[in-house]
């Protein structure tokens, strides 16, 4: 078994255009890999000589061409178990806030997005370590926690 450490993930969020609460973005992957047919967050590989900031803005520019308008890092690293390549994976996870009118364009990768209510995240998102991920997101970033201003990332 390995460990790997060079992986992302991009929680992108908007107001809806109401105003009134928050939707979380989900993409639809294409491909024949194990994941194909699924509803993800933003996702991705570190590459050489990359910071995982780095790599986060650019997952997010090639996957959505979205432009955060805040930034942040979590406070939790998700981590899971990957069968495909017996790996136990960290993952970075990040929080990008987006303009409610932001049109998503997406990549070769997605065939579909959709913005799902901030009330439905939890059950919407598919896989357990994404679950905890969601609640912080919503108890510390979007209620504006004790923690939000110091994990604030100005790219």
């Amino acid at each position: 078994m390995i460990v790997r450490q060079d992986k992302i993930a991009v929680f992108v969020v908007r107001l809806n255009s109401a105003g009134t609460t928050h939707e979380f973005l989900h993409l639809h992957r294409t491909g024949d890999d194990s994941i194909a047919g699924t509803w993800q967050t933003v996702r991705g590989t570190i590459e050489a000589n990359e910071t995982a900031v780095q790599a986060a803005l650019r997952e997010l520019r090639e996957e959505t061409a979205l432009k955060t308008r805040e930034f942040y890092r979590l406070g939790t690293i998700e981590t899971f178990y990957d069968a495909a390549t017996d790996a136990i994976v960290h993952s970075v996870p990040f929080l990008a806030l987006v303009e409610p009118a932001a049109q998503v364009t997406l990549n070769e990768e997605h065939d579909a997005a959709r913005w799902v209510p901030a009330a439905d995240a939890e059950r919407a998102f598919m896989w357990p370590s994404e679950k905890p991920l969601l609640r912080e997101i919503r108890s510390e970033f979007l209620t504006d926690g004790a923690c939000k201003a110091h994990l604030l990332i100005r790219p």
